[in-house]
């Protein structure tokens, strides 16, 4: 599908020369790398979620900080969009290209700048997988906590950019939990440093403020982020359920019983069994839902946690409970997990990820009512997600070739992140908005909110030239999704109309 903006809607800008852009580009940066031709642009045209396609105006691939710097005073003066990207794994289309907009590739800054024993820090570039932190922190015994099941390709600009989480994000938490510092060139070039190497900071916190906010404030050009030490050890237990509906409840009986798992992640019965054939992790492929429990610490309190987690499963109506019996197939345990995504893609031409998050109590009805509106319009969902958080990854299968099926699956997905909102939820937890979700932006916020928003977008960038029509939606395409009050045929501040 390729989106097309309309500037009334999404304050993209006219149209650029472009023409004069390239010649301006190569007149004042003549060593930066810039693509124009059709056949290379079009590897840019989407991010992890393929099902929008755009392509972009131009791509630049700078491998200095000047460059950069270059690139956004250029455009800044031209009056030209720029979206940045990293490694492109995004699952919102949140990096996806604008077709009158330069497509800012951050992916060749990739280099760990220095780790910090002592302090339990590494300052890296953007550009720097996640995966690679924890590889060059592990001779001092240390890692990086946070750990998307993409870690071994997306990069650390990008999880500050969407607030990355992963399985363990239940006790270590989120992207912005495990950052100390970060510096960014905002949309004229101006190098700003959000954050201190202490653990506090005076003044408003910019740095969580920024963090998440998916390219519309600036652009990240380099990242200081906490190490942990490895726990002494780690275990996992594999819970199998006759009923989605019996392992929510566990769910939120482990937590009420004060136990902090390190992750608990759960999958039903259509993701075990992809998952099963793909990574043969031993899961039981004639349970309805597994919960994956990791208990880590010191020896002897995840001994103990180990049997407080054994008894709360049972008691929530397990049909059986198992112990990893060892570091090899605990590793085998969550390959299956971390896999699910690729693992599902083997069932249907498509998937549509969504990514809802919900109170944990609520997580029994809400499953019971995706199995309902997967009824609804005939299409299968494989669930897979953290269910610790009540962070939701309901997988929308369908094949984009026959008419009609992919409108279904989005208007399912839609259909999904609005009941998330109704009980009490988020329509993202770790994937961020983009394009994807911007509709359903108007029903979770009122106008008053996203008012606010867009100030906050104005105060970075004013001209609203770093990654148009994602994030916020405008006032005005709330009020033509019918999700926002208008009063007397008027929108509320028209002020707004032109971000």
């Amino acid at each position: 599908m390729n989106i097309l903006y309309d500037e009334r809607v999404d304050g993209v800008l006219p149209d650029v020369d472009k023409a004069v852009l390239l010649r301006t580009l190569r007149t004042r940066l003549p060593n930066l790398e810039v693509l124009h031709q059709r056949e290379e642009l079009k590897p840019y045209e989407c991010d992890g979620l393929s099902a929008y396609r755009t392509t972009p105006l131009l791509v630049v691939l700078p491998r200095q900080l000047d460059e950069v710097q270059g690139v956004l005073r250029i455009c800044h003066e031209l009056r030209v969009p720029v979206v940045a990207r990293g490694a492109g794994t995004g699952l919102s289309a949140g990096a996806l290209p604008l077709e009158k907009g330069v497509l800012l590739v951050m992916a060749r800054f990739n280099s760990i700048l220095h780790i910090d024993p002592d302090a339990r820090t590494a300052r890296v570039q953007p550009g720097v997988r996640n995966l690679a932190i924890s590889q060059a922190a592990a001779p001092y015994d240390l890692y990086y906590a946070p750990d998307p099941s993409s870690q071994i390709a997306c990069s650390i600009g990008g999880n500050v950019a969407e607030n990355a989480g992963g399985v363990h994000c239940l006790k270590y938490g989120l992207t912005v939990h495990n950052l100390l510092k970060i510096e960014i060139l905002t949309v004229d070039g101006e190098h700003l440093t959000l954050g201190a190497d202490a653990l506090d900071s005076p003044g408003f916190d910019l740095l969580a403020l920024f963090t998440g906010s998916e390219g519309m404030l600036g652009v990240i050009t380099e990242v200081t982020v906490k190490l942990l030490p490895k726990p002494q050890t780690a275990k996992v237990l594999l819970a199998a359920f006759d009923s989605v509906e019996k392992a929510g409840r566990a769910v939120a009986d482990i937590i009420a019983a004060g136990i902090i798992p390190a992750g608990l992640e759960m999958m039903d019965n259509l993701a075990i069994r992809a998952a099963e054939d793909f990574i043969h992790a031993g899961y039981p492929v004639e349970a309805h839902a597994i919960l994956l429990c990791e208990l880590d610490g010191v020896e002897a309190d995840v001994h103990d946690d180990c049997a407080r987690v054994r008894q709360v499963l049972e008691r929530a109506g397990a049909s059986s409970v198992r112990q990893a019996r060892d570091e090899a197939e605990r590793v085998r345990f969550w390959a299956g997990r971390k896999n699910a995504f690729p693992a599902v893609g083997r069932l249907a031409p498509d998937y549509y990820c969504m990514d809802g998050t919900i109170p944990r109590r609520e997580l029994p009805g809400v499953l019971q009512a995706i199995a309902g509106l997967s009824t609804h319009y005939n299409l299968r969902v494989a669930n897979v997600f953290h269910a610790g958080d009540g962070n939701m990854h309901p997988l929308i299968l369908f094949d984009a070739n026959q008419p009609g099926e992919l409108e279904r699956a989005e208007a399912l997905g839609g259909q999904i992140l609005e009941l998330c909102v109704k009980v009490g939820g988020s329509i993202t937890g770790e994937h961020g908005v983009g394009r994807e979700k911007i509709n359903q932006m108007c029903a979770q916020f009122n106008s008053d909110e996203l008012t606010l928003f867009h100030a906050v977008k104005a105060a970075f960038d004013p001209g609203g030239l770093l990654n148009p029509g994602k994030n916020i939606p405008t006032l005005h395409r709330c009020a033509e999704l019918g999700a926002m009050h208008v009063h007397m045929g008027q929108l509320p501040f028209p002020e707004l109309e032109r971000f």
